[in-house]
């Protein structure tokens, strides 16, 4: 057996044992986490903020994208049991609702940093833009227009023989394979992240201003400030920033890697690679989309180690009170 037999068949087995060992790990970690989050957004005194909202839609799209397409990807990496490739029907669907799935995920995230944007502004009339009712505007149009966006997924993929005996669930090469190509480089790799970046910068900039103006406090009938009636609700927006600068900052770090690989193979696709450089893409690529799941699995344990309101809360749940 020669030395590039050898090679390939070592990278195979690593990434066979990343899967088979670090997805259930993955999916267990993850679903504790999007379920606990989930019982404390939707909890009365943090639904009736609009940045709850887009966490609340954030947790479900994480929570079906584990089931859709880690557990799919686990299933035929480490166990070697692909469902999609036996059944056109199936492979339509989990291909479908991957795509779908992912990038609903990353857009609510989007939507979110817009929302902490507004909120922090010094502008009175921006912050007031910033309701529950375009929260869940901005959810539903983002959402009808991807599904109609990839619904020719459900017509076009194919069960493709990638090489002898080896089969795939993917697009036909052709205009459909080239567009989504580029909208996973455009759209996922520079586009959503730059969005983020932008809007996330914004915010911060705001909350700096917002602490470099120190408003006169206005003296109600009660004999209170109007500074200190608002002062929780102040402290809540500030914690759901925060929360949102750490999973915008997870995103950014954990998919940066397949982002690169993506861009690294649109730009060398017509290149002649050896089966021995086909095989090492592949292994960094099945990596890389195993790191990108990472960042959704742990935004629970992010968010009970910065905010001390959801800690609190994660408390109670535990001591179920």
């Amino acid at each position: 057996m020669s030395s590039a037999t050898n090679y390939i068949l070592f990278l195979k087995s690593i990434t066979k044992y990343l899967y088979q060992i670090g997805g259930p790990i993955l999916m267990c970690v993850g679903s504790i986490s999007c379920i606990l989050s989930l019982i404390v957004f939707t909890k009365k005194a943090l639904r009736k903020n609009p940045c709850s909202i887009y966490f609340i839609s954030y947790n479900i799209a994480n929570f079906i994208l584990m089931y859709s397409s880690i557990f799919t990807v686990a299933l035929s990496a480490g166990y070697g049991i692909s469902p999609s490739t036996y059944n056109l029907a199936f492979c339509r669907y989990n291909l479908y609702m991957a795509i779908l799935i992912d990038i609903l995920s990353s857009s609510y995230l989007v939507l979110a940093s817009i929302d902490r944007m507004l909120v922090t502004s010094v502008n009175v009339r921006v912050r007031q833009r910033s309701t529950r009712r375009i929260a869940y505007i901005s959810i539903i149009s983002i959402t009808i227009f991807w599904i109609l966006f990839h619904s020719h997924i459900l017509f076009t993929a194919a069960i493709i023989q990638a090489a002898p005996n080896t089969f795939v669930c993917n697009l036909p090469p052709g205009p459909d394979l080239i567009l989504h190509s580029y909208y996973s480089l455009i759209v996922k790799a520079i586009l959503i992240p730059l969005l983020m970046i932008i809007f996330g910068v914004i915010a911060l900039k705001n909350i700096r201003r917002l602490r470099s103006v120190a408003a006169a406090p206005v003296l109600t009938n009660t004999g209170t400030t109007v500074k200190n009636q608002s002062q929780s609700s102040h402290a809540k927006d500030r914690q759901f920033c925060l929360m949102l600068f750490i999973d915008i900052t997870a995103y950014i770090i954990f998919s940066s890697m397949l982002s690169a690989i993506n861009m690294y193979q649109q730009i060398t696709q017509y290149n002649v690679k050896s089966s021995s450089q086909t095989q090492f893409e592949l292994f960094l690529k099945t990596t890389a989309v195993f790191i990108n799941y990472i960042s959704i699995c742990i935004g629970c344990y992010t968010n009970i180690y910065i905010s001390k309101t959801f800690r609190s809360n994660i408390k109670d749940i535990i001591l179920c009170r």
